[in-house]
């Protein structure tokens, strides 16, 4: 335990561009967070295409290379979409998610994108709030679209921010 975790100070952190080498951080993390989780080799090949870019959350002061959250993306033709997103349940509620989604976002315009779109599960309301303060607008939703550990399916929904 650090000084900041016995005080109580939120840890800060570095967002910074995703990179293939970051692939086992991201996946350990992914790991953490889904049903069916990627592996370091999918994160790695996504992170090599030109069209895919993310950020990191990186812990300032903590072990080396310790990472709070990510976000991965892909743009192509004017429209980019939400690849996935993760933040350590450690660090929830704590703006990571935020930090991480405008890091895309402004990523996203600086190559073009006129729409993004993502998809949550409809129960993740925490996430679906965050999106809706970003700006992002339900326009489907997919039935029965994750799977849970235990089987259980629920929907996804599909939003979007228009950017331009």
């Amino acid at each position: 335990m650090s000084l900041g975790d016995y005080f109580g100070l939120r840890p800060a952190f570095n967002i910074v561009p995703l990179e293939s080498g970051h692939a086992v951080l991201a996946a350990s993390l992914h790991r953490t967070r889904f049903a069916r989780p990627w592996s370091d080799g999918e994160f790695h090949a996504l992170l090599l295409q030109p069209t895919v870019f993310g950020f990191l959350a990186l812990r300032q002061g903590g072990p080396p290379r310790a990472a709070g959250g990510f976000v991965l993306a892909r743009a192509a033709a004017g429209e980019a979409e939400i690849l996935t997103i993760g933040v350590d349940t450690r660090f929830a509620r704590l703006g990571l998610g935020w930090r991480l989604m405008l890091s895309v976002l402004r990523e996203a315009r600086m190559r073009d994108v006129e729409q993004i779109f993502l998809e949550v599960d409809e129960g993740n309301v925490p996430a679906i709030g965050l999106y809706g303060k970003l700006g992002f607008r339900k326009v489907a939703e997919r039935k029965a679209y994750y799977v849970a550990a235990d089987g259980a399916r629920s929907t996804a929904l599909v939003m979007r921010l228009d950017l331009r």
